[in-house]
């Protein structure tokens, strides 16, 4: 299995990351894709990667939408420095529009997330990288940005929250979906309707560690779980039990995919 996106560079596994990592593996987790979200934890996210053999972790460092006011335009000519420098970065994430968080809706604000998107998917497409999307409530406007830029590295839409439609739309610009601990929710029917619908070649796995807790690893009565790169097992027994599919099927299926859209040699 691939985690094509774990958020394993934060403090929440700075006690104990050797240990999940083992864990992990164990569980069969032997790839762990890791976006950046800031510039200056850049560093750390690449100390992470290069700090364990297995799973095999990799980078995929970009300015994510909900920090937009902390983004400058020289931690873009960073970025772009270090994808012309950095061979082991394997895409540019995490990446997008957020218009779910009411701080983020003002329209100066809203066009600044416009504009660093641009930038960033132009420096995907210049250094050939495929890209991690963050989109919250604005999939028709990412869509259209992808379009308008006929950026054709593809990728990957992370913790995938639209319908069907829209889909179907990312499908056609070679986007695979990412789903995590919310497929293996009851009362996630639209995200559930999406992966019965969509074919299994659209989909893969994610844990969006330390966050999205698969439901089999939540435990009642803590107000919060931290997730973990081991439970993304539990992420491919969900879309397996949701598409009536045996595990086996789900699991190299997925694996596949992932390989395929991130172009990553294990």
């Amino acid at each position: 299995m691939i985690d094509t996106h774990c958020h394993f560079d934060v403090d929440d596994f700075a006690a104990d990351r050797s240990e999940v990592a083992t864990r992990a593996l164990a569980a069969g987790v032997e790839a762990i894709v890791i976006p950046g979200y800031l510039a200056n934890l850049w560093p750390q996210l690449f100390s992470v990667c290069s700090s364990l053999r297995q799973p095999v972790l990799f980078a995929a460092p970009g300015l994510h939408p909900c920090y937009i006011e902390q983004h400058q335009d020289a931690h873009l000519d960073e970025l772009d420095s270090l994808l012309q420098t950095r061979a082991d970065i394997v895409a540019v994430g995490e990446i997008g529009l957020d218009y779910y968080v009411s701080e983020l809706k003002a329209p100066a604000l809203k066009a600044r997330q416009a504009e660093v998107f641009r930038a960033q998917l132009r420096l995907a497409a210049t250094h050939g990288k495929p890209v991690l999307l963050h989109v919250r409530k604005a999939h028709q406007e990412v869509l259209a940005i992808l379009k308008a830029e006929k950026f054709s590295q593809a990728g990957i839409v992370h913790a995938y929250s639209g319908g069907i439609e829209e889909a179907r739309l990312y499908a056609k610009l070679g986007f695979k979906l990412g789903i995590g601990g919310p497929v293996t929710y009851e009362q996630a029917r639209r995200l559930r309707t999406v992966v019965g619908q969509m074919p299994l070649e659209a989909l893969v796995l994610e844990t969006d560690a330390p966050d999205m807790v698969p439901q089999p690893h939540r435990r009642v009565g803590e107000r919060h779980t931290r997730n973990s790169p081991e439970f993304l097992p539990a992420v491919a027994v969900g879309i397996a039990s949701v598409k009536q599919l045996p595990l086996d099927v789900v699991l190299a299926t997925t694996r596949a995919s992932s390989m395929e859209v991130l172009r990553l040699a294990l």
